[in-house]
């Protein structure tokens, strides 16, 4: 009885004192995004685009608490050459068996989601071709108002992960792809929810 009651005081003083920070929910105008790639290659290198299916990111009560997606359209990925795309899809990323890549953050480092400006490095899973790999990728966001723009710049070692490499015999690219994101949305904030105020207060939900 004790322990519950203390517990019951500590949530208390932190709700009051506003130390269970409200969730900020960054969500992601997929008509506003795109997620650009670069490719060196011998002859010239290779510069493509994919387009964002959806996206959003939830930075929880408790510093470095994270959860959401990123969900980029697979299908979509175009560099301008006709034969080199469909190159692309059909040995390289299988889209038509894997329609979607998928960025599944789970925890972050860094400056608290506050303020106009803040850089962090969100943590998690990529996932392409059916298969799951651990990353990390800085993020940079400017906030004005309530209007979110996100920049992102990550290294994609492709063959490493199991993924087809294009390279012929003339031409020959390199084994890691950079990727760049560029993102426009909103930053909203909503309630804490229990098992975050449970967290700061020491709890096991």
């Amino acid at each position: 009885m004790i322990r519950e009651a203390s517990v019951g005081v500590t949530l208390a003083l932190l709700v009051a004192s506003g130390v269970a920070a409200q969730e900020r929910v960054l969500t992601l105008d997929p008509a506003r995004s795109a997620v650009h790639f670069t490719l060196g290659a011998t002859l010239h290198t290779v510069h493509g685009t994919f387009k964002v299916s959806r996206g959003e990111v939830r930075f929880g009560g408790v510093p470095g608490t994270v959860s959401g997606e990123v969900v980029v359209d697979a299908t979509s990925g175009e560099t301008g050459n006709g034969s080199r795309d469909e190159k692309m899809h059909e040995d390289v990323l299988a889209s038509g068996r894997f329609p979607q890549i998928v960025l599944v953050p789970t925890r972050s480092e860094g400056e608290a989601p506050t303020g106009d400006r803040w850089q962090l490095t969100l943590e998690g899973t990529f996932r392409i071709c059916g298969a799951e790999h651990p990353v990390k990728v800085p993020v940079e966001v400017e906030v004005t108002g309530g209007e979110a723009l996100v920049r992102a710049t990550f290294v994609v070692p492709y063959t490493a992960w199991g993924l087809k490499d294009p390279s012929a015999f003339v031409l020959r690219v390199d084994k890691e792809v950079t990727v760049e994101v560029e993102a426009r949305g909103t930053l909203s904030a909503t309630p804490a929810t229990a098992a975050s105020v449970g967290a700061i207060a020491g709890e096991s939900p």
